[in-house]
């Protein structure tokens, strides 16, 4: 396929005073007949995507941005158009013209104190939030701001636990079942039979502390990726083997996309309303709160009317305390 060249005549063209005389056209092209194209790797102003009528998800081209979009960010998910040499031949480049919105994203801060929200990931339908259940020992306050993280992107949770061979992760899953989360496990030695009805035929993201195993489990998943295995080095301190995010197709359909790994979740700007309009009892609940009310209880909010909530409601009450807790502990955002 070669360059889309859009023709003009002479009308099309004005000529501004006082400046050299460099054409400009009075309208811009639409790119209806753009290829339509999903972002799988970004590198250096360089983006490999996939087109939806690629004969295989393999086939990627790549691309550079068009100035119009200069000021745009775009992240692997993205859902884009494409024009020029789509081919994918060695040395060839297409153009990204358009920018798709976003059904979901997955945004992170360096730190809480950070003005600068990074989108990380964009229209995946599930976050995967990969924990060792020892050799890092897992971190429940990095796995409850991811959950926030997904609660407000709009994507759907999914607790996956490695190492389960080296010690029982029975009582880290029941520490987040008040929260609704999806756990499964995903020992080195155990078959991945739960995991793979779970992500099969859908866009999962993939993120974790580095040293949990969430490159050995991508490698598992996708015997083709071969990403980087590192050893961990300290406690919650693996090398970060996984330089670059990147969307890999599964084998029975469905994409998984690996995040570097992280040290640190930053919530900065993110409002606890939100994150508890997730569950309707407690949106619910919320409307009978006095205004102003942070949801904490007392002796903050002595009138919360989540107090008021019982039985599994209350159990979620708990729950949902302890992580608007830690939204706001700007001092200890590195979990």
């Amino acid at each position: 396929m070669g360059r889309n060249i859009h023709q003009f005549d002479e009308s099309d063209v004005r000529i501004r005073p006082g400046k050299r005389s460099r054409p400009r056209t009075k309208r811009r092209p639409n790119y209806d007949d753009a290829h339509q194209a999903m972002v799988v790797t970004k590198d250096r102003g360089r983006y490999g995507v996939v087109l939806d009528d690629a004969t295989s998800p393999e086939d990627v081209v790549m691309c550079v941005r068009a100035q119009d979009l200069r000021r745009q960010s775009i992240v692997v998910g993205d859902r884009v158009g494409v024009v020029g040499d789509v081919s994918g031949a060695p040395g060839t480049l297409a153009r990204i013209v358009t920018l798709q919105p976003r059904s979901t994203v997955l945004r992170r801060t360096a730190d809480d104190n950070d003005a600068y929200e990074r989108i990380v990931i964009a229209n995946a339908e599930q976050l995967l939030i990969v924990c060792a259940i020892t050799d890092p020992p897992p971190r429940t306050g990095f796995v409850e701001r991811a959950l926030v993280a997904a609660f407000v992107g709009g994507l759907e949770p999914v607790l996956v636990i490695t190492k389960t061979d080296l010690a029982d992760p029975q009582s880290f899953i029941d520490y987040f079942s008040a929260l609704q989360v999806r756990a499964v496990t995903a020992g080195r030695d155990e078959s991945l039979a739960a995991l793979l009805p779970v992500i099969t035929g859908r866009t999962s993201a993939c993120i974790g502390h580095s040293g949990v195993g969430k490159s050995t489990l991508v490698n598992r998943l996708v015997p083709d990726a071969k990403r980087a295995v590192g050893a961990v080095s300290g406690v919650g301190k693996g090398r970060h083997t996984s330089t670059q995010s990147v969307a890999l197709p599964l084998p029975d359909g469905g994409w998984i996309i690996d995040t570097p790994g992280i040290r640190s979740f930053g919530l900065a700007g993110v409002d606890a309303d939100v994150v508890v309009q997730v569950f309707d009892d407690l949106r619910e609940a919320a409307e009978h709160c006095p205004r102003g009310c942070t949801h904490l209880g007392p002796p903050s909010d002595p009138e919360c009317a989540f107090d008021e909530l019982t039985g599994a409601s209350q159990q979620r009450v708990e729950a949902i305390r302890r992580i608007l807790t830690v939204l706001r502990n700007t001092d200890d955002w590195e979990l």
